[in-house]
């Protein structure tokens, strides 16, 4: 069990390419996440800062609306709403295809995978108007820019975001003794929704060594976190509990509410040896198999307990284990990475997916991903997409991949390559002798690119 460059691509990047070559070793792969992101900058996508300047007109368009409910001003407003909505539900198409385009050029394709893994980590989506757009640049601001550094200054900005806010209702709790909840109104209940994901999804994991006191504990910790307009975070030291909170047998607090107790507790988390096993497992399962090597697993959590949680060393260990290298390809890719890495086979032009309008990117990403188990940022709950190789090849699933490999890639490539040359570099050192025969004997092009994509092959990583 060994590195090959093939297999690099396949299980750790986003797929060969025609265009790009495959990683020469694990220095490699790593160097790359070390390099500037080029990739960012050739395919942009909005920054969360700047998403709150859509977000500022929303709210304030929506101020103008209610005070002059029923004049010309009013509607006014409302038409000028639609229209915000509108341009903001396009941009997300826009940036759907420049994750696709990200995915098909990128020479680090490590860092897609890595971005991918932690935004489904942390999940998190916007419920209503513009900010439902919101899930690519918190993408942009708060996880692409963390994925080699320490885990808890991830957990720290993603757990404390105004996003992650809103979507967990954290800016509805308050502390049951609080100065807010004394004044009455809407605001009087402690919300668990934030700290109980933290702790089962962030951190220690669903069996991880807490109580639910320690939920209970932690989200009266929780209750000075909040946001404000245009979803910006903000501490509100009159919503937060009174007295001290204890969480794993740690004491936080006690004397005037502050945010950094609660980023020391987030950091003891994220320190925690249930955390280092959680992460380990997560990063092995989704990397190599529902059923990952326990040595494998045994190593990540070492290594991240040894560096504080450092990401670059745990997926620098994660790439120099054995482990990591065996030839079986296990995992199924799911739906978004079968896409992007068709696309990447196909060395698709960067203009054309610019090129498409926001109703035939629907037509052809957007929609058949769904068909496929992914609704594109939209996700089903907090614990983000489901890693469960089943997951993916549902009856249904399987069908979408099948009609969408046989008629996307000629919809978008008038000259598609000979399947007979697509299936070697496609596939590489992985060609089963079927595969090989379905490609050399085809009816049409289409048909053998069409079936090659299909393929059992290309589908596991």
């Amino acid at each position: 069990m060994k590195f090959t460059p093939h297999l690099a691509d396949i299980r750790f990047g986003c797929g060969l390419s025609p265009a790009v070559p495959s990683p020469v070793s694990v220095a490699q792969m790593l160097d790359s996440l070390q390099k500037p992101d080029t990739i960012a900058a050739r395919f942009p996508i909005e920054t969360f800062d700047l998403f709150q300047k859509r977000v500022a007109e929303a709210d304030r368009l929506g101020t103008v609306k209610r005070k002059n409910a029923g004049t010309s001003v009013g509607l006014a407003a409302k038409k000028a709403g639609r229209v915000l909505n509108k341009e903001a539900r396009i941009a997300h198409v826009v940036w759907m295809g420049q994750h696709l385009n990200r995915w098909t050029w990128t020479q680090a394709p490590l860092r897609e995978r890595l971005s991918f893994f932690w935004a489904d980590h942390f999940t998190v989506t916007g419920k209503a108007g513009v900010i439902r757009r919101a899930a690519s640049p918190y993408l942009e601001s708060v996880i692409r820019p963390r994925i080699t550094g320490l885990f808890e200054d991830m957990l720290i900005a993603a757990a404390l975001h105004p996003l992650m806010v809103h979507y967990l209702d954290q800016d509805k709790s308050v502390g049951p003794n609080s100065r807010t909840a004394a004044k009455g109104g809407k605001l009087t209940g402690l919300n668990e929704n934030l700290a109980r994901e933290v702790l089962e999804l962030h951190t220690l994991g669903v069996n991880g060594p807490y109580t639910q006191t320690d939920v209970r504990e932690l989200a009266e910790l929780f209750t000075g976190i909040s946001k404000q307009s245009p979803m910006r975070f903000k501490f509100r030291k009159n919503n937060a509990e009174p007295g001290s909170e204890t969480v794993l047998g740690k004491t936080y607090g006690g004397g005037k509410a502050r945010k950094v107790d609660v980023e020391t507790a987030l950091r003891d988390l994220a320190r925690h040896p249930a955390t280092a096993r959680h992460l380990a497992w997560k990063l092995a399962v989704h990397f190599t198999s529902d059923t990952p090597d326990p040595a494998l697993v045994e190593a990540l959590t070492t290594r991240y307990l040894e560096t504080g949680g450092d990401l670059f060393e745990v997926t620098k260990a994660m790439l120099s284990h054995p482990a990591a290298w065996a030839p079986k390809r296990a995992n199924v890719k799911p739906a978004f990475h079968f896409m992007a890495s068709a696309m990447r086979a196909l060395a698709l032009p960067a203009d054309t997916l610019a090129s498409l309008d926001e109703k035939t990117m629907r037509r052809l990403f957007i929609t058949p991903l769904a068909q496929m188990g992914h609704v594109w940022e939209k996700p089903d709950g907090p614990d983000g997409l489901p890693e469960e190789d089943s997951a993916w090849i549902a009856p249904q699933g399987v069908a979408a991949r099948l009609q969408w490999a046989i008629t996307v890639p000629q919809a978008l490539l008038p000259d598609l390559p000979d399947s007979r040359d697509f299936v070697k570099t496609t596939l590489g050192d992985f060609i089963p002798p079927a595969v090989q025969f379905a490609a050399d004997s085809a009816e049409s092009t289409s048909d053998g690119v069409g079936l090659v994509l299909a393929s059992p092959a290309f589908q596991r990583t």
